[in-house]
């Protein structure tokens, strides 16, 4: 598909406020509530005397804004990689289509070039767009114009090379936001470490929720940032393969239906 940088902004933007909005609902109403109030019977149990040990919640984990701003960039790219997988598979659909009127045997020569590429236009705009019927007419104009194969085999080769490169230049946000995950995760184990050695002096009298929050906060949002970073780094991997056999099998199909049956008189 024709690349569009506003639409891919806006889209990228949209999604970036949907995922905040729902990111923070949910830990405005579900987790920091629930988080709260565990830290409060906590503190209640210790000012007793019946505390026992740390409880571990779920809730406690993902509280801090930390977790939280992960947790957006997180959907954020998800919905950048769907957005991207859903655009490569509708463009795999091309490949089971006989774009070309061709079977074994069929010879197309150069002064055929122009009624094979009337076939590829009456596509749909969108589609006409998408990598292989680009390059099918890419090719097809090429060999009209300059009688040789080989001149149409190189149309074909630039246009999916060309097309390797852009769809490798788009992952260029995704991979800023799993840098950027694992960095946000680091800066709450700084932050939590800092708040644990501000409380070091009540922990010596007894009183170590501070604590236990403050290194709570450190390992919790490493431990979720790299999680994250995990599960994102997979898709990642995925989407790339899914691009990468959309342009080799279109560079095959425009060999086998296309570049097999061109000859010259």
């Amino acid at each position: 598909m024709k690349y569009n940088p506003l639409h891919d902004f806006l889209y990228q933007l949209f999604a970036l406020i949907l995922s905040f909005i729902l990111v923070h609902a949910v830990y405005v109403t579900i987790i920091r509530p629930n988080a709260d109030a565990l830290l409060e019977e906590q503190q209640r149990e210790q000012d007793a005397g019946q505390l026992t040990e740390i409880k571990r919640s779920v809730h406690i984990v993902l509280k801090d804004p930390e977790q939280e701003s992960c947790f957006v960039l997180a959907f954020w790219v998800f919905a950048i990689i769907g957005q991207k997988a859903k655009i490569a598979l509708h463009e795999r659909k091309l490949l089971s289509q006989a774009l070309l009127d061709v079977t074994p045997g069929t010879s197309i020569l150069p002064e055929d070039a122009r009624t094979y590429s009337r076939t590829i236009q009456t596509l749909p705009d969108s589609e006409r767009e998408y990598l292989l019927p680009r390059a099918l007419l890419a090719a097809l104009q090429r060999f009209g114009s300059t009688r040789s194969i080989q001149d149409a085999s190189t149309a074909i080769r630039e246009i999916c090379d060309t097309e390797s490169d852009r769809l490798d230049s788009e992952l260029s946000m995704v991979r800023y936001i799993i840098w950027a995950i694992p960095a946000i995760g680091f800066i709450g184990t700084v932050r939590g470490i800092g708040e644990a050695l501000t409380q070091a002096q009540k922990a010596v009298q007894g009183d170590i929720i501070g604590v236990t929050i403050g290194l709570g906060v450190a390992f919790n949002s490493t431990l979720v940032a790299l999680l994250l970073s995990i599960v994102i780094m997979f898709m990642m991997h995925q989407l790339q393969l899914l691009q990468e056999r959309l342009v080799l099998d279109a560079q095959n199909y425009c060999d086998v239906n296309l570049v097999r049956h061109l000859q010259i008189r």
